[in-house]
């Protein structure tokens, strides 16, 4: 027989559950890109509209902070695996060295999202490449299931189409 009293406990319970339920609901788009990402794919369209591993495939991982900062690096799918190794900071690199170094692409910086068109905008810091300090990347994204799939909203990028899994 169910009482007053516990009535009461059951409807708390419940009232909880549901409240818990709704948590990820209610979640806004910035807190759902707050992480590790790690990159699932990057694809080009090309001419006839076919979707193909850009420069036959990439590596990466793209990090949001609650403090507003992201930082993202993008490298080829053999770039870690080069030999030999060469020294950081000289100016002693071989040609074949300094070569392979273009093969990296990375910055860090701040960003803001605009929820109501969902696109979030990079502002670079510092970056692989001088003369994108201080850039501005700009992505329009959205997500399905674990996976974060962004799009640049730059005419020069957007044939791109970035897939991102969430890192533990």
């Amino acid at each position: 027989m169910i009482t007053k009293l516990n009535f009461s406990k059951y409807f708390l319970l419940i009232a909880i559950g549901l409240f818990f339920s709704n948590c990820e609901e209610k979640k806004t788009e910035k807190s759902k890109l707050i992480g590790l990402w790690t990159l699932e794919s990057m694809k080009v369209k090309d001419s006839a509209n076919n979707w193909n591993a850009y420069r036959g495939g990439m590596k990466g991982y793209l990090m949001y902070d609650v403090e507003g900062n992201v930082a993202l690096h993008l490298y080829d799918n053999d770039y870690e695996d080069y030999k030999p190794s060469f020294p950081n900071f000289t100016d002693t690199i071989s040609s074949e060295a300094l070569k392979h170094v273009t093969k990296s692409y990375y910055y860090m910086g701040n960003y803001q999202v605009s929820e109501k068109d969902s696109i979030v905008t990079h502002t670079k810091l510092s970056h692989s490449n001088p003369s994108e300090f201080r850039g501005i990347a700009e992505r329009r994204f959205y997500f399905s299931g674990d996976t974060l799939i962004m799009v640049p909203v730059e005419q020069k990028n957007a044939r791109l189409k970035l897939k991102w899994l969430k890192s533990n």
